[in-house]
């Protein structure tokens, strides 16, 4: 609908300008435009929020929350393993493993553990 489209885009350009303003936050510009972006992004949510009551009830049952945490665990663990790797190896090619290694974890825990998670109590499984 227009309210949801609206609403990812004031999100997005928030998310865009926070950024912005976080790589420049050493200037006064930098801080307005993070002060800023993060205003857009805290009314998308707000907006997000005010279009859920909107869609009725959900078609879908309860879905795992206990196996949703740990796949979203092994993916920030996996992003972990890439970015602690890349500030502590100083070598290219121990850099590019850490990194691949950390990657394929989080990949394997999107595919094999949030996958199932979410799909669990799908719709066209009914």
């Amino acid at each position: 609908t227009k309210s949801q489209g609206t609403s990812y885009t004031l999100f997005m350009v928030g998310l865009t300008a926070a950024a912005a303003g976080t790589a420049g936050f050493t200037t006064g510009t930098g801080k307005l435009a993070l002060l800023l972006g993060l205003v857009a992004v805290a009314v998308s949510f707000w907006k997000f929020l005010k279009i859920k009551p909107l869609e009725g009830k959900t078609a879908v049952g309860v879905q795992p929350a206990a196996l949703k945490l740990v796949g979203s665990a092994v993916v920030l663990l996996g992003w972990l393993i890439v970015f602690g790797g890349i500030n502590a190896i100083t070598s290219v090619g121990g850099r590019l493993i850490v990194s691949i290694a950390g990657l394929a974890i989080s990949i394997a825990g999107i595919i094999f553990i949030l996958a199932p998670a979410v799909s669990k109590n799908a719709i066209w499984k009914a």
